[in-house]
């Protein structure tokens, strides 16, 4: 009997360790989260999940060349969440700008503003002091009345900011061309895991917003044209007719229509002559709005089928000076984009009804827009445009909190702009560039900071941010398919991005979607990819030969799980291929025993890594002697 115990003691004791093996690291916050059931352990929202939402009513008014934004708001903020908020946290990006704000790189004066300056600040309608006008991008706002659980309180704002001369996300692209970004005083996220998201925005690192619903207003002066996120509700009353049916009719073009040319521009009778115009837009369940505006820039616009089922059309629009030479081909190739990562991958309709290419400094991304650089290399603007598109999902579909988990939104629109560069370029090409800028960096820096472990939260990385977010995430996800297999790998994402479309995934729920999505255990190769310093490095070392064939080893110097791609020279001159996907390295992630095929004499075994670039090609070939 007490062998029997102890035997059963053992046996629950292995059973413990293996079920502990098997289990993915967890912070204490994030284990929080899944003990009140707002997350689920099979990746789905929790029965208790809940996330906040706002409905914004905001006006801006800008009259280049003067550089002052003067706006004012009204923003009723519904808590959903299980408790009584005593206060609010209001983030004012713009103060990035203002001189001792924290900021990860250097500033220049042209960069450098007053920030943001509340003139007023109500809440339920009475006036209330907003105490701090210093540099930092967040206040903390204490309510006069609790906010209780499923109510509501009202806040209104006015402000005005210098636009900085210096163009980056946001800024004075010239003169008369302003794009505003981040311009509006907004409610910080308060969430499940971490509640109010205090982070400071230090001009790196991205953004983290609720999904609301907004009206925006932007007066500006007559002859100046307008585009933002959202639906315009009045182009009747803005533009002038002709202009206003051009605009129209593009809504269900496939060709190209030129809305507004330089001629039209130099004759100043596009918009409604008035001493100013007011346009209004709408966008419900979305992130963010913003916009830009210029009395120069010409307007292309088209439109593109996104949902083949319903027949359902986006927009496509362009605002660009007509002397750059890439943006004349935006539109076209926003059709391409649009169209593309609704069919295939992630194959899932464009849930927008518009996309406008902006022509900034910035190559940045933002709801139903992107402001992006002129580039010389046609092919490299359609990459950026691409990329930048490539976001609508996440973090745009998904409200992913980019400022601590980028590689959960970069991740992906570096991968899906190597899968969209295939199809535009062919696979030589695309994969060219995808090993230039997205792999090489990382592989030949053996700084430490640059193997930090993916899952690291961004907002704690400087060096290593660009790789954990982009080329090292991107790798994760491409190793993943290869290794389900693209049917499976598309069902688990679809099903992933249904369950979390218009909230706020964080990592766990990504794994654990993944894992139940697929019905497979993945959690081996989540935690080699992300909970580890691993790296790309393989080496072949000499096997013996079995009774079934020839074998060569493989070691994992590295440690990361990526596939394995062999070519054997035989004797004779004739080569055969191998491939293993990275599931050669379940059970031992540091060595593999590969068998080769056929019965003739090998000459020579080669790694061919493809995009999973090797840091010690040194000992990528083996001559069999």
């Amino acid at each position: 009997m007490r062998q029997i115990l102890l035997g059963a003691l053992a046996l629950g004791a292995l059973a413990q360790q293996t079920a502990h093996a098997q289990a993915l690291y967890q912070p204490r916050d994030i284990k929080q989260a899944f003990a009140k059931q707002t997350r689920a352990a099979d990746g789905r929202p929790g029965p208790r999940y809940w996330q906040n939402t706002a409905r914004y009513d905001i006006t801006v008014q800008a009259a280049p060349p003067a550089r002052d934004i003067r706006g004012r708001e009204k923003i009723t903020y519904f808590n959903n969440s299980p408790d009584t908020l005593k206060s609010v946290t209001i983030r004012l990006i713009q103060n990035i700008h203002q001189p001792g704000a924290a900021r990860e790189g250097d500033a220049s004066p042209d960069y450098l503003t007053a920030g943001v300056t509340i003139d007023s600040f109500a809440v339920a309608g009475q006036a209330r002091p907003f105490a701090g006008q210093g540099p930092a991008t967040w206040k903390t706002v204490r309510l006069p009345k609790p906010l209780a659980p499923h109510d509501s309180v009202r806040l209104a704002f006015a402000w005005h900011f210098p636009i900085s001369l210096e163009s980056g996300r946001e800024g004075m692209i010239d003169k008369t061309t302003f794009f505003l970004a981040y311009f509006y005083p907004r409610i910080a996220v308060y969430d499940d895991y971490n509640g109010w998201d205090r982070l400071n925005f230090v001009d790196s690192k991205e953004f983290y917003n609720d999904f609301n619903d907004y009206t925006l207003r932007v007066q500006v002066p007559a002859n100046y044209l307008v585009w933002a996120t959202g639906t315009l509700q009045n182009p009747k009353q803005v533009l002038q007719p002709a202009f206003a049916k051009k605009l129209e009719k593009s809504m269900t073009s496939d060709a190209v229509m030129h809305i507004a040319t330089a001629a039209d521009l130099a004759k100043k009778n596009i918009t409604a002559q008035g001493p100013q115009n007011t346009w209004v837009w709408t966008a419900k369940d979305i992130s963010d709005v913003t916009l830009g505006l210029s009395d120069h820039y010409v307007w292309d616009a088209a439109s593109v089928v996104v949902d083949p089922a319903t027949k359902r059309r986006a927009s496509v629009q362009a605002a660009f000076a007509d002397s750059t030479a890439d943006f004349h081909y935006a539109v076209k190739n926003g059709q391409n984009a649009l169209g593309w990562f609704s069919r295939n991958l992630p194959g899932v309709p464009y849930p927008f009804p518009k996309m406008t290419v902006f022509q900034g400094f910035a190559d940045m991304e933002y709801p139903m827009m992107v402001n992006d650089s002129p580039e010389k290399d046609l092919k490299f603007a359609q990459l950026v445009a691409d990329h930048e598109i490539a976001h609508t999902y996440f973090p745009f579909y998904m409200g992913i909190n980019e400022s601590r988990y980028a590689f959960m939104d970069e991740g992906w629109a570096t991968t899906l702009e190597l899968f969209i560069g295939r199809a535009e370029n062919g696979a030589e090409q695309a994969d060219a560039f995808y090993k230039q800028f997205r792999v090489n960096r990382w592989i030949h820096d053996p700084a430490t900071a640059e193997d930090l472990p993916i899952i690291t939260p961004s907002s704690e990385l400087r060096a290593g941010y660009g790789n954990n977010s982009y080329g090292k995430a991107s790798l994760s996800y491409l190793a993943l398919q290869d290794m389900l297999g693209e049917e499976l790998f598309k069902k688990s994402l679809h099903e992933y991005m249904a369950r979390w479309h218009g909230k706020h995934p964080i990592p766990w729920d990504y794994f654990n979607s993944m894992n139940s999505a697929s019905g497979q255990d993945l959690n081996w190769f989540f935690n080699n990819w992300f909970f580890t310093n691993n790296y790309i490095d393989l080496a072949l070392e000499p096997a013996a030969a079995t009774a079934q064939g020839p074998t060569v080893a493989v070691r994992n110097v590295g440690g990361f799980a990526v596939p394995v791609n062999l070519k054997v020279t035989y004797a004779d001159g004739s080569t055969a291929a191998v491939h293993q996907s990275p599931a050669v390295w379940r059970a031992n992630e540091r060595q593999a025993t590969i068998a080769l095929p056929g019965t003739k004499a090998i000459k020579t075994v080669e790694l061919v890594n493809g995009i999973y670039m090797d840091a010690d090609p040194s000992n990528d070939r083996l001559t069999v002697k």
